[in-house]
This record gives structure tokens, C-alpha cells and sequence, in this order.
């Protein structure tokens, strides 16, 4: 894990990889739970033996089950410290290129977009737009390409 003293030490790293999280592993049970909390329960996420003769051979993870993974992945990726408060503030072009099956590993690649102060005359907050790309473990496609957009508050 990469560990960042203040916001201020990732303004001159726009364009660079800031941390890679460690390797998660999307079991069934993770799935389930996913269904359970967001009453989304179709059959190619939690039927195993319905998803054996699916498009994918297996049940494959909910898109939005791989981009809610973020929090814990950036936690494993990059620390920033000095601040008072970090909050996401929102998402864009989230994209879903290639399905997570159940059984792969994923980890987070998160590489710094853009660095900006925020505060009327006194700068009270960072605000770092974000490239996050959810790679799965042995393929060269991704799961998930979004641009999270992240406040450091001071």
C-alpha cells in the first residue's frame, strides 16, 4: 500500500499509478449477499446450476457488486493522510467491459486523473478525480473502468 502525508503530495503524480490494491477473491457467498441486499437475485448471479448452461459457464458477480468493491480496494491501494475526512463524491463513464465470474480474483489499479483545491479563498478540501480499473486476475479485459471522484477534507 502506498501511503500518501497529505492530498498536497499527489498533485504532481496527474497521469501516474497511486496504488494498486491487493488481489480479492468474488466467491459465491459474496454474490448471495449482494442478491440478498439488493433484492436483485437473477438467476445468473445466484443459480449456480442455471448459470452452468448460461452465456458464462458460472454465475457471474453484479456489476455494481464489483464497483461497490471500491472502498475496499482503494484501502488496500493508497492511504492518504492529514485530512479530517475523505468522501466520495460521485462516479463518471462507469463502464462493465467483461463479466466477474464467480471464483476470480480481482484487484484495483487506481491511477490519479485530476487535483484540485476546493474553498472559497481558503482551501479547505481536495477534490482527485480518479482512473479505477478492476482487473481480473489472468485476463487482459477489465471488469469495471470508472472515474471516481474523491474529497480529502483538511
Amino acid at each position: 500500500m502506498k501511503v500518501y502525508e497529505t492530498p498536497d503530495a499527489l498533485k504532481p503524480l496527474k497521469g501516474e499509478t497511486i496504488g494498486t490494491s491487493d488481489w480479492l477473491l468474488i466467491d459465491q457467498a459474496r454474490v448471495n449477499l449482494f442478491a440478498d441486499a439488493t433484492d436483485d437475485h437473477q438467476w445468473i448471479h445466484v443459480d449456480v446450476e442455471r448459470a452452468k448452461s448460461g452465456p458464462f459457464g458460472t454465475p457471474i458477480a453484479h456489476g455494481f457488486l464489483t464497483l461497490s468493491l471500491m472502498p475496499g480496494l482503494i484501502a488496500s491501494a493508497f492511504e492518504v493522510r492529514g485530512t479530517s475526512a475523505g468522501v466520495n463524491y460521485g462516479l463518471d463513464k462507469v463502464r462493465f467491459p467483461a463479466p466477474v465470474r464467480v471464483g476470480n480474483r480481482i484487484r484495483g489499479r487506481f491511477r490519479l486523473l485530476e487535483w484540485d483545491a476546493i474553498g472559497n479563498g481558503a482551501v479547505h478540501a481536495v477534490q482527485v478525480k480518479i482512473e479505477m480499473t478492476i482487473e481480473r486476475e489472468g485476463a487482459t479485459k477489465p471488469a469495471c473502468v470508472a472515474e471516481p471522484i474523491l474529497r480529502f477534507f483538511r
